[in-house]
């Protein structure tokens, strides 16, 4: 595994634990509620229905927990996540960026999937389906500054 891999600063991201968990996924939920309108009316999550998924973004200590239920996502408990998926922040953020694609990261396990394997393959084909143009808007351009801040960081360390 590339253990040079930016990192946000631990001084940036040690508050962030203390954060209960609940309150980061309910943040989550109402983002992705706006972001991803079309896609829940089309059904496209409809694998998630019931269906508890955790988030764990691992070297700034953030998990996020969600289900489906009627047509909208909503924060939950994640004591007993159907599936899961875990990195690193920067890695989040070429996903999201599509500066990688799943499938090189989830390859190298730079994103790993955990629980249910039917799941996992859902999930993993609606984050290909993904194009962040048409659901991030404006915002993906801040996303992608804060990629190459990661990465100028990483190249002066």
């Amino acid at each position: 595994m590339n253990t040079n891999i930016p990192e946000l600063p631990h001084i940036l991201s040690f508050p962030i634990g203390f954060v209960p968990p609940i309150f980061n996924s309910t943040i989550l939920v109402i983002m992705l509620n706006k972001l991803l309108v079309e896609a829940l009316q089309e059904g496209e999550l409809e694998f998630l229905k019931n269906k508890i998924l955790l988030i764990k973004i691992q070297d700034v200590n953030l998990e996020f927990s969600l289900t489906m239920i009627g047509d909208r996502l909503v924060a939950c408990n994640h004591r007993f996540p159907d599936i899961s998926i875990e990195g690193k922040l920067y890695d989040f953020l070429l996903l999201t960026t599509r500066r990688e694609d799943p499938d090189t990261l989830f390859f190298n396990r730079r994103l790993r999937l955990g629980g249910s394997t039917e799941l996992g393959l859902y999930l993993k084909n609606f984050l290909d389906s993904l194009e962040p143009e048409e659901y991030l808007g404006s915002f993906l351009h801040y996303l992608e500054k804060i990629v190459q801040l990661l990465e100028s960081k990483r190249n002066f360390v």
